[in-house]
């Protein structure tokens, strides 16, 4: 079962995750609608649960994640 099955996010969770993957894909120079930022808002659903559940938090923990 993936990490997003069941959730619910509150339109000010979605307004933090959102802000983040802009700035980190202003960042990256990204495309919001490419393939990258796509693989990169997935694991920020998945860094936002994990306890990252601010704009600030989560854009530090999107930069250091290995795989983006």
């Amino acid at each position: 079962m993936s990490p997003t099955t069941n959730s619910y996010f509150s339109p000010e969770d979605v307004i933090v995750m959102r802000g983040a993957l802009n700035k980190w894909c202003l960042e990256k120079r990204v495309d919001i609608k490419s393939p990258d930022a796509q693989f990169a808002a997935t694991a920020a659903i998945g860094l936002f649960q994990s306890g990252h559940n601010t704009s600030e938090k989560l854009l530090v923990a999107l930069r250091e994640h290995k795989g983006l």
